[in-house]
């Protein structure tokens, strides 16, 4: 049974809402409505590429840590070298602006692997109902080959100075989920491109 993030009490926006189904899918940026296809299960994660207009992004999701929220890791096509990572949360209400509400650090641990520490940004976009906490750090390429041999990933922000906050992702099925996830973004045509693959 997944757990539930005890998100509430990590700031006001929270609300501990049971995600839809179509959450999982919702796009980057997620104001935007993206097309999605290519959907794959890889153990409790999933591959699946979105699209709006030349725009394509592609995605490896966690759907089975936790009820109340989604980490993925995910690429744009054009840009397949640069991934990032990001935990969405529902909230009540569709949200009046786009924001960043803090910046806090952050580190990244895989099983008894290195800690990768790094920043999170937390951010509410205009039209929607996520919560969105945007990871920056360096190192990245090597944390997203530990997440494909590792079991847990663990995840530690600082709300304040002696106030953290962990959340664990398991990693049944991120090898192969990230794996598609970049096989699908380095055959997509780059945007603004002549339309062949690169």
């Amino acid at each position: 049974m997944p757990r539930r993030s005890r998100l509430a009490p990590f700031l006001p926006l929270f609300s501990t809402l049971l995600l839809a189904a179509g959450l999982l899918l919702a796009g980057p940026a997620a104001a935007t409505n993206y097309n999605t296809s290519d959907a794959r299960a890889h153990g409790g994660w999933h591959s699946l590429a979105l699209s709006l207009g030349e725009a394509r992004h592609f995605r490896a999701i966690d759907q089975q840590s936790y009820s109340d929220s989604i980490f993925s890791v995910n690429a744009s096509a054009g840009a397949c070298d640069l991934p990032w990572l990001e935990l969405r949360v529902e909230l009540d209400d569709y949200q009046p602006e786009s924001a960043t509400v803090n910046r806090v650090p952050a580190d990244l641990r895989v099983d008894h692997a290195p800690i990768h520490s790094g920043e999170a940004a937390f951010v509410t976009e205009r039209g929607d109902r996520g919560f969105y906490v945007r990871l920056a750090l360096p190192g990245l390429d090597r944390l997203l080959e530990e997440m494909a041999d590792g079991e847990l990933l663990r995840l530690r922000l600082m709300r304040g100075e002696d106030d953290p906050w962990y959340m664990a992702f398991a990693l049944a099925g991120a090898g192969e989920a990230i794996a598609r996830m970049r096989r699908l973004c380095a055959q997509a045509p780059v945007p603004g491109g002549d339309g062949r693959d690169h």
